[in-house]
C-alpha cells in the first residue's frame, strides 16, 4: 500500500511539473509572438501554440478574471506558477505523510 501511495504522489508531482513547464513555454511563446520573432504562419508553431493554449488556458482563465493585466502584462502565469510550486513543496509532501500515517506506516 505504501508503494501505491508513493507512486500516486509521484505521478501528481510529475503532472504538476509538466503543467509548470507548459505554462513557462506558453508564456515565452506568447512573448515571441508579441515581439514578432515568430509568427502564426508557420503551421508547426501554430499547432504548438494551440496545443499549449488548450492545456494552459483552463488553468489560467480563473486567475485572468481576477487579476487584471498591468500595462498589457499578464501576471496570471506568475501567480499560477507560485501556486503550483507551493503545492509541490508544501502540500504534496504533507498530504503524502498524512496519508501514510493513516495507513500505518
Amino acid at each position: 500500500m505504501v508503494a501505491i501511495i508513493g507512486f500516486v504522489f509521484f505521478i501528481l508531482g510529475a503532472l504538476l511539473q509538466l503543467l509548470l513547464l507548459a505554462i513557462i513555454v506558453q508564456a515565452i511563446l506568447s512573448w515571441l509572438f508579441a515581439f514578432d520573432v515568430i509568427n502564426y504562419r508557420n503551421r508547426f508553431v501554430a499547432q504548438i501554440a494551440d496545443f499549449l493554449d488548450r492545456i494552459v488556458g483552463p488553468v489560467l482563465a480563473p486567475f485572468r478574471r481576477i487579476i487584471p493585466p498591468l500595462g498589457g502584462i499578464d501576471l496570471s502565469p506568475i501567480v499560477v506558477i507560485l501556486i503550483i510550486r507551493g503545492i509541490q513543496i508544501f502540500l504534496l509532501p504533507a498530504s503524502q505523510a498524512a496519508l501514510l500515517s493513516l495507513v500505518g506506516y
